[in-house]
């Protein structure tokens, strides 16, 4: 079953339509939209900040997210997916992004929408990504602006997916 706790009597509020593996852990102040699912493995620790999460948002396998006790909060708009075993820790992530495999988004970085960072990047602290470019690499540097082709292609075609995924479960 699920770890959702409460931490310090506040307790994780989800969306409606929302699928939770088995082996997933939300905690604290978590609140998010309908549509989402949290996999295998996955942590949304919501116990030293506030993480809000959009609708039809993903966090995928072994994804943690996090943030920083007083510091910074954790906000992930529509449309999101978070790669297995990434890690978005204190940041601001729009609409409609790709967070590959294995990518680390450090605090206060800002991910605009329409954008894609690369799997195994590493976004380091106060890092802004701007709309619609793809960034790759250690650190993490633009590489290119997205297509229009890769948005509907990829970033929506893994959103939507990872929604499909989800009814497999149910």
């Amino acid at each position: 079953m699920a770890f959702i706790l409460p931490v310090n009597g506040i307790e994780p509020s989800l969306g409606n339509n929302s699928f939770i593996a088995p082996n997933a852990t939300i905690v604290g102040d978590v609140i998010c939209g309908d549509d989402c699912s949290f996999w295998f493995n996955a942590v949304v620790r919501g116990d030293v900040n506030s993480i809000r999460i959009g609708n039809k948002v993903n966090i995928q396998d072994g994804a943690v997210i996090h943030c920083t006790y007083q510091k910074t909060k954790t906000v992930l708009g529509n449309n999101v997916s978070v790669g297995h075993n990434a890690i978005v820790h204190g940041s601001t992530i729009h609409d409609n992004v790709l967070i590959g495999m294995g990518a680390i988004v450090m605090d206060n970085c800002e991910i605009g929408s329409n954008s894609i960072i690369a799997a195994g990047a590493v976004l380091t602290e106060g890092t802004v990504v701007p709309s619609g470019c793809i960034f790759a690499g250690v650190p993490a540097r633009k590489v290119k602006d997205i297509s229009e082709e890769l948005i509907h292609g990829e970033i929506n075609r893994i959103a939507n997916n990872y929604l499909m995924y989800s009814t497999w479960f149910k």
